[in-house]
């Protein structure tokens, strides 16, 4: 099956996805104004398809560790995802805002199968000596997506209507459908039917993430540098008007994050052993410390030089925390695992930009100096797990 399924139809899937993701919560949010005419139930919206993913990852990484082909599952989310996303568009403006908003919540459930649930799928994809360049490559694909989904949002919105940019989003993920679909089998893994239940998988996936000091160390770092991540983003267009002389100006210094962190991983792959991921990690939270503190001197050059800063922490960041979790799940965890994870992140982005909300309306150079800090505790909280605590016992009965 691996001489059949390629890693650039596997890359392809994953860009495809994960833009139409990206572009999706900027369309959500253009669409819900334009249609419902409010900015507050736009914001609404974007929130509520963003704050379930936290309960929804864990149980979808434990369906795809239960079934012998995970690509289907996967297929099958991406699928309900593009649905949630049509469902909210055709309830904007015709339907109390209370349902949409909960349709809404229901499809963020499905999120973080555009984010980790593929990359769990890698290791069945490429073999073993070829992972650490492709997982550098499969980190990449976040920051074209994250690069091209918000800008293509502007440019149809702008040009076709906020609706359309909706609309395109959905087609995006659907054609990410076949590469998810034809994902490789994992050889002698059919679980569905097996004596543990959901609940108790995902129990065990827990046990794992915090029981394993690596994952622990990794998981906590990341969480907590997005975090930071969320308070710089809420941050930004209040900086471009400022400092750049436009909010409108501001959303392009995330294009320029997304820029240095995909030529910071494009390093990273041609030389995938040059630094252990576990150093990778945390040293990423100390550069991106450097950032919000960077931008709080309020001068253009020192913004532009902060946002590209916060890219080349980002970046290698997110390749090593994916090298750390292929290495330490255990195979019949390791889709809980990615998911789970994604989940945390996601949860902590969230956390950091509702802090940074009501505190940059008072004074951004504080939320500013606070996310830096925010950072270097991320990077701190990475060794304060024990190295050598010992492993949770009976979670590595399955095959690595």
């Amino acid at each position: 099956m691996r001489r059949r399924y390629s890693l650039n139809f596997y890359l392809t899937g994953t860009v495809a996805a994960r833009a139409g993701d990206e572009m999706s919560g900027p369309a959500l949010m253009l669409a819900g104004f334009a249609l419902a005419g409010s900015a507050t139930d736009a914001s609404s919206l974007l929130a509520g398809i963003t704050v379930s993913a936290a309960v929804g990852g864990p149980v979808l990484g434990a369906l795809l560790d239960r079934v012998a082909r995970p690509g289907r599952l996967l297929a099958g989310a991406l699928l309900l995802y593009a649905a949630g996303l049509g469902t909210i568009l055709m309830g904007l403006g015709r339907s109390p805002f209370s349902v949409t908003l909960l349709i809404a919540v229901s499809t963020g459930l499905l999120g973080p199968a555009l984010s980790g649930g593929w990359t769990a799928q890698l290791p069945h994809v490429v073999p073993g000596d070829r992972l650490p360049r492709a997982n550098a490559v499969d980190a990449m694909t976040f920051s074209v997506a994250s690069l091209a989904g918000p800008a293509l949002a502007g440019v149809v919105a702008e040009a076709l209507g906020a609706p359309t940019a909706v609309v395109v989003s959905m087609v995006l993920i659907g054609l990410a459908l076949p590469a998810a679909w034809l994902l490789p089998a994992r050889p002698g893994r059919a679980r569905a039917a097996g004596p543990t239940s959901v609940i108790g998988d995902v129990a065990a996936g827990m046990r794992v993430l915090v029981g394993r000091p690596a994952l622990a160390r990794a998981t906590l770092t990341s969480v907590l540098s997005c975090v930071a991540v969320g308070m710089l983003t809420v941050c930004v267009p209040l900086l471009g008007e400022r400092v750049l002389g436009g909010a409108g100006r501001g959303a392009l210094l995330l294009s320029c994050t997304a820029v240095s962190a995909l030529v910071a991983n494009a390093l990273l792959a041609r030389f995938p052993r040059a630094l252990a991921p576990d150093t990778i990690i945390w040293a990423g939270a100390l550069v991106q410390a450097a950032a919000p503190a960077l931008a709080a001197c309020g001068r253009p050059v020192a913004l532009v030089v902060a946002v590209l800063v916060a890219g080349i922490g980002e970046g290698p960041q997110l390749a090593a925390l994916f090298a750390v979790r292929h290495r330490e799940a255990p195979e019949h965890l390791r889709g809980q695992i990615f998911t789970t994870g994604a989940s945390l992140k996601i949860t902590g982005f969230a956390l950091g930009a509702a802090v940074a909300g009501p505190l940059v309306t008072w004074s951004l150079p504080g939320g500013l100096l606070l996310a830096a800090g925010v950072a270097v505790l991320a990077a701190l909280a990475f060794f304060t797990v024990s190295p050598t605590t010992a492993d949770v016992p009976g979670d590595r009965a399955a095959p690595r």
